[in-house]
């Protein structure tokens, strides 16, 4: 019985723990990809959510990719005996 009950209290806690908390809901999300001539890639990406307490929350971010900047050579010598 003692198992039961503190099975079904952690279950309820958890439970409430997300109705307590709340979720961010999003509103809106945008994505731009742009190829330069070069060979860059430019990607801007753009978040509105709305958070649990009303409050609304705009994220920019830009990413940049240029050729060149993560090319890396790796050179493997194997011994064949």
């Amino acid at each position: 019985m003692n198992r039961l009950l503190s099975t079904t209290l952690v279950a309820g806690a958890l439970l409430a723990g997300g109705f307590v908390v709340g979720c961010d809901e999003t509103v809106s999300k945008t994505s731009e990809t742009k190829v330069k001539d070069d060979g860059t890639v430019v990607k801007k990406e753009q978040k509105v959510t709305e958070n649990a307490d009303g409050s609304v929350t705009k994220t920019e971010s830009k990413k940049v990719d240029r050729p060149g900047d993560n090319d890396t050579t790796i050179k493997v010598d194997v011994d064949k005996k």
